[in-house]
This record gives structure tokens, C-alpha cells and sequence, in this order.
């Protein structure tokens, strides 16, 4: 008794009117960021400058701080006050984001002297902008979760500004529990993805030509 089995039916391929949301998003991803842009093998001269390296260092200052404060989170405040290696962690998470506010705002000044906005890339600016807004309140609220005299004093002090803005009624900065959560979730969720989007932004428009560059 012998039996046959059929061909294996392969599945068709999407036809040019499709409105399958996978086929939307490919063409989407391929027309705005193909690979030569996504990893691109040959950069014009000028990427080559301090300005652009500055931007890198941020970066890598920013991975060097998610990694630490991972550490940090995951022992807690008894453990990075009181033991040798709690300290190490902690004074390389706060040396750490002085790096990167460091080549974050030398970055973000080259390329406001530079005119970085130029040629369609207002966005990709206006996100670098965003960041640093965001990274500011992400240092305070991390002051403010360091428990000792330092963070008590800081949030004694900013209770009276922050609720004269009208934000005291969500932000407590009194209430640990609050600062801690942001500091270790939200804030740390936005920066890090802003600053992908940053990046993905750039790649996708490329890097702008110095005004110099541009004229000649």
C-alpha cells in the first residue's frame, strides 16, 4: 500500500496592494533606514569630528550608567552606603553621569554653533533637546534617592520651587518611594529611548555638512 504525499504549499508572496501591517512596516524600515544607512561602511570626512566623538563618549558614559545603577537597584541604598564595593558602584554611577552630562552638553553646543537643525533634521535636534531636559530631572530625582544628608537637604530645599510650579501635586520630592521608582524606571526608560530614537534618527537622515562645507 503505497501513498503520496503533495507538494508543500508555500506561502504566496504579498501582492503590491497588500494591507497586511507586516508588509507596511518592512517597506517602511527599508525606504526610511536601509542597511548601507543603518551600517554604513564609508562616512564623509567630516564625521570625523570632536563634535560627533563627544556624542559617542555620551553614549558610552550612558551604558556605563544603566549598568551601574542596575547593580545599585538590585542591592539597595544599606548596601552602597555601607559596604567597599557599594561605594565603588556607587561613586562609578555618579562619575559616571558626570561623563555624560559632560560630552552631552559639549555635543549639543558643536552642533548648535554648527547649525545641526539644518536640511530637514529640526527633529533629530529637537530630540538631542529633549534629552538633556530629561536627564536634568533624572539627576535631581537621583539626589534625591541617595538617603543621607545630602538628599534630605536637596529635597528640603526644592519643595518649595517644585511646588510653586504647581507640580508639587505629582511630584513629591519628599516621598522617596516616588523618587526612587522614577529614577530607576521611567526616567531611565525615556532617556534610553530617546536616545535611540537620536541615533536612529541620524542614521536615517545622515549627518549634516558643516556650514564651511556646505558653502564650498
Amino acid at each position: 500500500m503505497s501513498s503520496e504525499v503533495g507538494p508543500t504549499q508555500e506561502p504566496s508572496p504579498a501582492v503590491p496592494g497588500s494591507r497586511s501591517w507586516t508588509v507596511w512596516l518592512r517597506r517602511l524600515i527599508q525606504r526610511e533606514l536601509p542597511m548601507e544607512h543603518l551600517l554604513p561602511d564609508r562616512e564623509p570626512a567630516y564625521v570625523g569630528s570632536w563634535v560627533y566623538v563627544f556624542g559617542v563618549v555620551a553614549i558610552a558614559s550612558l551604558i556605563l550608567v544603566i549598568a551601574s545603577g542596575v547593580v545599585l537597584a538590585f542591592f539597595g541604598p544599606q548596601w552602597w552606603h555601607v559596604s567597599p564595593q557599594g561605594h565603588f558602584f556607587n561613586s562609578l554611577h555618579f562619575w559616571s553621569v558626570q561623563m555624560f552630562f559632560i560630552f552631552m552638553v559639549l555635543h549639543l553646543w558643536g552642533q548648535y554653533f554648527a547649525q545641526g537643525w539644518r536640511d530637514g533634521r529640526a527633529a533629530t535636534w529637537m530630540v538631542g533637546v529633549v534629552v538633556f531636559l530629561i536627564s536634568v530631572v533624572t539627576a535631581f530625582t537621583g539626589y534625591l534617592s541617595q538617603q543621607n544628608f545630602d538628599s534630605q537637604w536637596i529635597a528640603i530645599n526644592a519643595k518649595d520651587g517644585v511646588n510653586a510650579t504647581g507640580a508639587g501635586a505629582f511630584f513629591n520630592v519628599l516621598n522617596f518611594g516616588q523618587m526612587y521608582g522614577l529614577h530607576i524606571v521611567l526616567f531611565p526608560l525615556l532617556v534610553t529611548g530617546l536616545v535611540t530614537w537620536h541615533v536612529v534618527l541620524v542614521r536615517m537622515r545622515g549627518v549634516v555638512k558643516p556650514p564651511e562645507e556646505e558653502r564650498r
